[in-house]
């Protein structure tokens, strides 16, 4: 075991004795004191050429210079406890920091692994029991793997229930799919390439029955509201809000429900559809996600008040549209996104985000693809590299920001176990990719595993080492 350096523990020190962590970050765009840069060749899709990416990693001097985080039950950081609630909540502290607060009371950063599952084929479910024996078995070792490499959180899509079986349980999310179980139930949406595909993109938020399909839907979540473990409830994953939906939803029939609900916002606006501009159109793009988010939240908190509304998972453009951003943080706990064509998360959108909902965020989903897997890597968002230490490396250089940025509160890894190519599943983008920290045996990549765990294993104090104490 090695002594933590003199500098930590000054900080460590004056931490405790006044209340919070600090934050602030590792040198932007230069190595710090336990980074280095690194050159990483990578494309995001198979056809791409090559292309060298400049990437900020950790050196290696960093694992033998900070022992592993001392955690609680939960994961959280045994640290400046705070008011204990026995559930999951957010709390901002004095230096401008954002935290989840673990139901003991300790900070807490979501470091999760999202559809923590055997594959759902029938060749997926045959290696499971060749490897495991049952689904307990399976269950119980990997709920050991993920907290042994510094995993605390299981993301969407996961087989919490056998998890929380075991011995070593897992604070846990959920994907509700409100929008997405509505529109398919009325017909209203098709699979598409990792999320629904809808008419026009254009969710069906107008329609009269969906707020009570939403509030019908999350009945259930009675049963839950009293778990400890539940870290929180994603409402629906990637669904689309175009710039131009005003437009959209008045070239549908009159008959349409869209349709009268835009010509409806229009005439209590005293606007005129022969004269729309860009910020009529923004404020009617606010007005129709607020309608989104106002049911969801609505609906998940009648059944559970206690657990953290965490969004509805945004990806592509949405990620730059304030409108959006703006309605979903009049409701949501946390902001949720899944970032993809992004090599290295930049400050200036992560502040945007927070500036337009006054709320933490949450990296939902991100992902890279490593070619010395034997997959051929053609389907998923996620970037392609070389081999599975470029992989590390892409984990690391999109973690570091993260950890640096006062109002990011996780992130989760797309996901647990790689695609099976034998299976032929109705989403064509999981089809045959090297996503996961296992293979589709069940083997860990040790040479990615690895450098993940030892960033996770030490996520806490990398938080506190970037910054600087305020007195």
């Amino acid at each position: 075991m090695h002594p933590l350096p003199p500098l930590f523990l000054i900080r460590l020190a004056c931490c405790a004795l006044i209340g919070f962590i600090p934050t602030h970050a590792l040198a932007e765009g230069a190595p710090g004191e336990y980074t280095q840069k690194a050159v990483i060749e990578a494309k995001q899709k198979t056809k791409h050429k090559w292309k060298p990416r400049e990437s900020v990693v950790l050196s290696s001097s960093f694992k033998d210079a900070l022992q592993p985080d001392q955690r609680s039950s939960y994961g959280g950081v045994r640290l400046s406890q705070r008011q204990q609630t026995g559930f999951f909540r957010t709390e901002r502290d004095p230096s401008g920091q954002w935290w989840l607060i673990d139901p003991a009371g300790y900070p807490f950063l979501s470091v999760g692994l999202n559809a923590v599952r055997p594959n759902k084929s029938d060749r997926g479910q045959e290696q499971m029991l060749k490897v495991w024996k049952s689904e307990t078995n399976w269950a119980e070792q990997t709920s050991q793997l993920l907290s042994l490499n510094g995993f605390n959180s299981l993301g969407g899509w996961s087989n919490f229930k056998a998890i929380q079986s075991t011995g070593h349980p897992l604070p846990y999310t959920d994907v509700l799919n409100f929008m997405g179980r509505y529109s398919m139930k009325s017909k209203q949406s098709q699979q598409g390439t990792g999320h629904r595909d809808y008419p026009d993109d254009l969710i069906p938020v107008f329609d009269p029955e969906f707020e009570k399909f939403c509030h019908e839907e999350a009945g259930n979540l009675s049963r839950r509201k009293n778990d400890k473990w539940v870290l929180g409830y994603f409402s629906d994953n990637e669904m689309p809000f175009p710039d131009d939906a005003l437009d959209r939803f008045l070239r549908r029939p009159p008959q349409d429900h869209g349709h009268t609900a835009a010509r409806q916002w229009l005439a209590d606006n005293k606007l005129s559809a022969d004269a729309l501009t860009p910020e009529i159109r923004a404020r009617f793009l606010q007005f129709m996600a607020e309608r989104y988010f106002r049911i969801s939240a609505e609906a998940i908190r009648a059944s559970d008040p206690n657990h953290l509304y965490l969004g509805a998972r945004f990806h592509a453009d949405v990620l730059w549209s304030e409108p959006v951003i703006r309605a979903a943080g009049k409701h949501v706990d946390v902001l949720s996104i899944n970032w993809y064509a992004q090599w290295t998360p930049d400050d200036k959108t992560m502040d945007n985000w927070v500036a337009w909902t006054g709320k933490p965020f949450l990296i939902s989903e991100f992902f890279a693809k490593g070619m010395d897997s034997g997959l051929p890597n053609t389907s998923g968002a996620g970037w392609i590299v070389k081999t599975q230490t470029d992989r590390a490396a892409f984990y690391q250089n999109f973690v570091l920001p993260l950890v640096r940025h006062p109002g990011c509160v996780g992130w989760h890894w797309f996901r647990y176990m790689d695609n099976d190519p034998a299976d032929v599943p109705q989403d064509p983008t999981n089809l045959d990719a090297n996503k996961g920290i296992v293979d589709g045996s069940f083997k860990p990549y040790p040479g990615f595993l690895d450098s993940m765990q030892i960033l996770n294993q030490r996520v806490y104090q990398l938080r506190l080492q970037a910054g600087s104490v305020k007195h």
